[in-house]
């Protein structure tokens, strides 16, 4: 059995993505297009949330990736369940990601996009554990650094359960 305790307030959580989304508009004034790429599932509710404060023209992509199955460790295994339906190849590129703790999943992906030759790559997350960081990774957005806990809601998961909590919380396993 579980319990969910609040850990960021769901207006803490908007008021942050508000202001990211400051932050890129300037970053990005005169940006013709940037392609957004949500990273499934986990990033969808931040990537929409951030979308809708993002003034600059953006497209969205998604793309599929696994590591942790069904657990709350990562198996450290990056398995693509879906690719990018576009090419991004001379596109500013935003990746946007729900969560960054070791840096495996990251990494690869990054340098996968990398070499399909896109004019930029810049990475977005909401919540970043440097404590679990294995690899490093550059973040140029950031939502909230978060302690080394297994977090849920606005799009987290444990086995596919509590994404849609409007905050984000943090859940204990309680013996029955």
């Amino acid at each position: 059995m579980e319990k969910v305790s609040v850990l960021i307030s769901e207006e803490e959580v908007n008021k942050r993505i508000r202001e990211m989304a400051e932050e890129i508009n300037k970053d990005y004034k005169g940006c013709k297009c940037l392609k957004l790429i949500g990273i499934l599932k986990g990033s969808v509710f931040f990537m929409t949330e951030l979308a809708k404060h993002v003034t600059v023209p953006v497209k969205l992509d998604f793309m599929s990736v696994s590591s942790y199955q069904d657990g709350t460790e990562s198996t450290g295994t990056v398995k693509i369940v879906k690719d990018l339906d576009e090419p991004i190849k001379g596109d500013d590129i935003l990746v946007v990601e729900d969560i960054i703790d070791s840096g495996n999943t990251l990494s690869y992906l990054l340098k996968m996009f990398e070499e399909r030759k896109p004019n930029s790559i810049k990475l977005c997350t909401l919540l970043d554990k440097p404590e679990r960081r294995k690899v490093d990774v550059k973040v140029d957005y950031e939502g909230f650094k978060i302690p080394d806990k297994f977090v849920v809601g606005y799009g987290l998961d444990y086995a596919q359960r509590y994404r849609n909590l409007p905050y984000i919380g943090v859940i204990d396993f309680i013996d029955e």
